[in-house]
């Protein structure tokens, strides 16, 4: 069955282009197009896209207000297009619930894959922006005592394997620093997600920090 995806952005150009190169892809499939973020909510809801590529700076209501009712109303992913890497835009809409990120200028090849890894639930982040995402949470100030109490929902494994996805580690690194198989990592991964309500493991880096199981500098 092929991906689901909805395209906005402001700009004809840039919004034809994406759909045209991911609508030719045989398991990808271009089922609608916005230009501003009100259209795309209202699209979202009535079309349930698997991913939604999202612009952010758009007229009416930028794409970080969008991201946040969509991912709050619908079961879609968010991948956020954006020209600059370093744009602020990019936190905000990440940790309004967007499951990844990419330049506009990536090549049509990584737009597709991108995608790919958002439907399957991964998270599609370049590096320079999960640095920056965690420093930016790690200085964000005292955890969040409603989220701290919701640690205690979570086994003793389950808390390592968080801790461990906060620090931006993969399923192999988790693994050889827990001495535990990938498959036994990808269960707590799983049950991490699941008990917390977390979409991926952005939102679990997200938690992690604002719940106050990681602090700047260390673990907690």
């Amino acid at each position: 069955m092929s991906v689901r995806v909805l395209v906005v952005d402001d700009q004809d150009l840039f919004r034809a282009g994406f759909g045209m190169i991911l609508d030719a892809q045989p398991d990808l499939a271009v089922v609608g197009e916005a230009a501003d973020g009100l259209e795309a909510i209202d699209k979202a809801v009535a079309l349930a896209p698997d991913v939604v590529v999202m612009d952010v700076r758009m007229p009416r209501l930028d794409g970080v207000a969008a991201t946040r009712r969509i991912c709050a109303e619908t079961s879609a992913k968010v991948l956020v297009l954006t020209m600059f890497d370093l744009d602020e835009y990019v936190y905000d809409a990440l940790r309004a619930g967007a499951s990844g990120f990419l330049l506009k200028d990536a090549r049509r090849e990584e737009l597709a894959e991108a995608v790919r890894v958002v439907a399957a639930g991964e998270a599609q982040l370049a590096p320079t922006v999960t640095r920056r995402l965690i420093a930016d949470l790690a200085d964000r100030g005292r955890p969040r005592p409603e989220l701290a109490r919701r640690l205690g929902e979570l086994t003793e494994r389950e808390r390592d394997t968080l801790r461990q996805l906060a620090r931006g580690c993969s399923n192999a690194e988790i693994a050889a620093a827990m001495t535990v198989s990938e498959h036994t990592v990808k269960t707590h991964v799983s049950a991490v997600l699941s008990k917390l309500g977390l979409r991926d493991r952005v939102q679990a880096v997200v938690f992690a920090y604002e719940a106050g199981l990681v602090v700047p500098g260390g673990l907690a």
